[in-house]
C-alpha cells in the first residue's frame, strides 16, 4: 500500500484525538467547573473553598489513576481503553447533576469524576500521536492538543448558555452528552496504533519504535532529568491552571459582567490554541527546553496583570492560555526525545500525574486564599516563584537523547549510527 495512503491516515488520528480532547478532563473538570463553581456554590451553600477543593479532588483522582492507565494503554492498546473511560466519564459527568448539599456528596461525585476522566487525558491520545510521527511529532501533537485549548475556549461557553437555558443540573447533563458525542465516534472510527509492517512501510511514521526503542521504565524514572521535567511541568501547571480555574469569580468580584469574564475565560482558551500550534511547530526545529523557558515567561506577565490589574485583565488570562498552550505537548515531545517511546504511556502517566496534582494545588490554593485572606495576591505571589523555579529546571535537561531520525534521499527515516 502506497506511503500516502498511509500519511493521510494518520492526519486522521490527529483529528479524532482533537475532538476527543475538546471534552477532555481539563475542559470538563478543571474549566467547565469554574462556570458552575458560583451558581452551585449559591444554590447548594457550598464556600468557593470546598468546591476548589472538591475540583481539586478530582484532579488528585485523576492523578492517581492515570499512571495505571498508561501501563494499561501499554499493554492493552490505546482504542479500548480509551473507549471505556469516555462512556463512564460521559456518565459521571451527568450524575453531577444529582448533587445536594451534602459536602461528602460533592467529594464523592467529583472524586468518580475524576476516576472516569483518566482516559480523557491527554497520556492515550499523545502515546498513539507519537507512535505514528517523528520528524513532525511536535507539529501533531500541537495540532492535538490544540484541541485542549479549543475546549477551554467552546466549553465554558457552552456551560454557561445551558445553565442560563436550564440550570445547572441539566448543564451537567448537557455535558455528559457532548461528551460522548464528541469523543466516542471519532475514536472509535480512526484511533489505532500502527503495526510493524505498516509502520516500514510509512515515512515518519511507527518504523522508529524499533530504531529508537527507549530506556526501561525503572530506568527513565532514576534519572534526574526525570524529576526536573517532573517538577517544572508541576509548577507549571499549579501556577497557570490555579489562576484559570479562579478567572471568571475573580473578574465577576471586579464588577465585570460574568457573560465578558467567561469571554476572558474563552479567548485564555483560544490562545492556548495558538500556543499548543505554536510550540509544537517550534520544538521540531529548536531545542525545546529554549521554547519552555518562553512559554514559561508569558503566563508570569498575565499573573501579574491579574495581581495588580496594570493593564486588562483579559490580557493577563490571553498570556496565561499562551503558557498552558505549550505545556503538554512539550511535556509528551520532551519525555519521546529523552527518554524514547518504548515505554512512552506509562512515562507520561507517571509524569502527567503530578501536572494534575498540580492543578488541585493551585486550585485550593487561591480558593482557600481568597476564602480565609479574601484576596487572591498571596497566592498569585507565590505562583510567580513557582515559574521562576520551573524556568531554571528546563534549562537543566541538556541535549536530546532520542532525536529525530535523519532522513535518506527516499524520505524514509533511518537510525543514526
Amino acid at each position: 500500500m502506497p506511503a500516502t495512503h498511509h500519511t493521510w491516515n494518520r492526519w486522521w488520528i490527529v483529528f479524532a484525538s482533537m475532538l476527543g480532547l475538546i471534552v477532555g478532563q481539563g475542559s470538563i473538570n478543571v474549566f467547565a467547573a469554574g462556570v458552575f463553581l458560583k451558581p452551585v456554590a449559591q444554590e447548594l451553600g457550598f464556600g468557593r473553598g470546598d468546591i476548589s477543593t472538591a475540583i481539586g479532588l478530582s484532579s488528585v483522582v485523576t492523578a492517581l489513576m492515570v499512571p495505571f492507565f498508561g501501563r494499561l494503554v501499554d499493554r492493552f492498546g490505546v482504542r479500548p481503553m480509551l473507549l471505556w473511560s469516555i462512556t463512564l466519564f460521559a456518565l459521571a459527568t451527568a450524575a453531577m447533576s444529582f448533587l445536594t448539599a451534602s459536602t461528602a456528596m460533592l467529594f464523592l461525585l467529583f472524586a468518580i469524576s475524576g476516576v472516569t476522566a483518566v482516559g480523557q487525558t491527554p497520556t492515550a491520545y499523545c502515546k498513539v500521536i507519537t507512535a505514528w510521527f517523528d520528524r513532525q511529532r511536535g507539529f501533531a501533537l500541537g495540532l492535538a492538543l490544540a484541541a485542549v485549548g479549543l475546549g477551554t475556549a467552546l466549553i465554558p461557553q457552552l456551560s454557561n448558555a445551558l445553565i442560563g437555558h436550564f440550570g445547572w443540573r441539566m448543564g451537567y447533563v448537557g455535558l455528559g452528552i457532548a461528551i460522548f458525542g464528541l469523543a466516542f465516534l471519532p475514536v472509535a472510527l480512526f484511533v489505532r496504533e500502527p503495526t510493524m509492517p505498516e509502520a516500514a512501510r510509512s515515512p515518519n511514521s511507527a518504523r522508529e519504535i524499533a530504531a529508537l526503542p527507549g530506556i526501561g521504565f525503572a530506568e527513565a524514572i532514576r534519572t534526574w532529568r526525570y524529576w526536573a521535567m517532573t517538577l517544572t511541568f508541576f509548577f507549571a501547571a499549579t501556577a497557570i491552571n490555579g489562576s484559570l480555574i479562579h478567572v471568571v469569580p475573580l473578574l465577576t468580584d471586579r464588577g465585570i459582567p460574568a457573560s465578558v469574564a467567561i469571554g476572558a475565560l474563552s479567548a485564555a482558551g483560544l490562545a492556548l490554541i495558538g500556543g499548543r500550534i505554536i510550540a509544537g511547530y517550534c520544538i521540531d526545529k529548536i531545542f525545546a527546553p529554549y521554547i519552555g523557558v518562553l512559554f514559561l515567561l508569558t503566563p508570569m506577565v498575565g499573573i501579574a496583570i491579574l495581581a495588580t490589574g496594570m493593564a486588562n485583565p483579559i490580557v493577563g488570562t490571553v498570556l496565561l492560555g499562551l503558557g498552558i498552550g505549550a505545556e503538554i505537548d512539550l511535556m509528551s515531545f520532551i519525555i519521546s526525545r529523552y527518554f524514547g517511546i518504548r515505554f512512552f504511556g506509562a512515562l507520561h502517566g507517571f509524569m502527567f500525574a503530578p501536572v494534575l496534582l498540580g492543578n488541585a494545588v493551585g486550585a485550593s490554593i487561591l480558593g482557600w486564599c481568597f476564602q480565609l485572606m479574601h484576596s487572591y495576591t498571596p497566592g498569585f505571589a507565590v505562583f510567580e516563584a513557582l515559574l521562576a523555579i520551573a524556568c531554571v529546571l528546563i534549562m537543566t535537561l541538556g541535549r536530546y537523547r532520542y532525536p529525530a531520525m535523519p532522513e535518506t534521499t527516499s524520505g524514509l527515516c533511518v537510525p543514526k549510527t
